[in-house]
């Protein structure tokens, strides 16, 4: 299935040649996209420097901030084992023997907050510098247009309420149930591996150690202290230069800032009883009950 958006194509995927071994990292925004690259990095490369910005190492194929032709010469050049970023949902990512697909989830009241300080740290000016000359470049055109600006209680209120086509990916909570849920139903494939924002939080090194099995990767005793610590938050915020997508095209107000808080359970100082009563009833209507039950508690899977 194709997905298009003002700022991403799926179909940028057409052509690229799948590596036994590759990684997408595919998630809904603002659920530990960033956070769950870092850590495929730090298992992959098994030291913290990185030797280049990690969103160079790991783009995110599918925007339309860099030209298509100089993301797949950078992924093409690639000797190690590659890992990308994505966001789009499962039925619309390529496949391959050897692939492996990796989504996190989240509980989408607090992805939501976490967008909505996002949108606030962009440079306007930069992104549409970027965006003007990758669609020139690429010869991009009848792209669905931006949502309109919206911010406060109304940002809320549209992200509960939007019914936009989901193929167009909006961002609410409907598209972020409908990326989890492609998730969802493939959770028992051997190439599919869910982890939850929550669960890295309350054990980064656990779950870190439970993906690096995943992905047949083998770290020596030693190097996990290291490791785990450059996986922590602080430490992200910290080298967020190199750590953040996008620094190249200076897309942020603040590089530290879009790793803003981490946290969980920030919803409850801002959706109020009607609030909260209008995304429960519409959560029902888009999640089966197991999935919202995973979202918003971060219970351990048995896969």
């Amino acid at each position: 299935m194709r997905y298009r958006s003002f700022l991403a194509d799926s179909t940028r995927w057409d052509g690229f040649a799948v590596r036994p071994g590759d990684i997408i990292i595919s998630t809904p925004p603002k659920c530990g996209t960033t956070w769950t690259q870092m850590i495929c990095a730090l298992l992959l490369f098994q030291t913290p420097e990185l030797g280049r910005p990690l969103d160079l190492t790991s783009p995110w194929f599918e925007m339309l901030t860099r030209p298509r032709a100089d993301v797949l010469a950078d992924l093409e050049a690639q000797t190690h084992r590659r890992f990308m970023k994505s966001h789009t949902p499962l039925d619309g990512l390529p496949a391959g023997d050897g692939l492996t697909y990796i989504c996190v989830g989240r509980d989408p009241r607090d992805a939501c907050l976490s967008m909505r300080h996002h949108m606030a740290n962009i440079d306007m000016n930069a992104f549409f510098a970027a965006w003007a000359a990758t669609i020139a470049a690429d010869g991009v055109d009848d792209l669905p247009p931006p949502s309109p600006p919206a911010s406060g209680r109304e940002f809320l209120e549209r992200w509960i309420d939007d019914d936009s086509a989901l193929d167009q990916a909006p961002n609410c909570l409907a598209s972020t149930v409908h990326h989890l849920a492609t998730f969802w139903a493939a959770r028992d494939r051997g190439d599919v591996v869910l982890l939850h924002y929550d669960d890295l939080r309350a054990d980064l090194e656990g779950e870190m150690r439970r993906l690096a099995d995943r992905l047949g990767i083998e770290v020596s005793e030693s190097r996990w202290p290291a490791l785990v610590e450059a996986a922590t938050f602080a430490e992200m915020r910290r080298r967020a230069d190199v750590v953040a997508p996008d620094t190249n095209e200076h897309l942020w107000k603040s590089n530290a800032e879009f790793f803003h808080l981490g946290t969980s359970g920030q919803w409850r100082d801002v959706f109020d009883e009607e609030l909260l009563a209008r995304y429960e009833a519409r959560l029902s209507e888009l999640a089966p009950p197991d999935l919202a039950g995973w979202l918003h508690q971060g219970a351990p899977l048995s896969s």
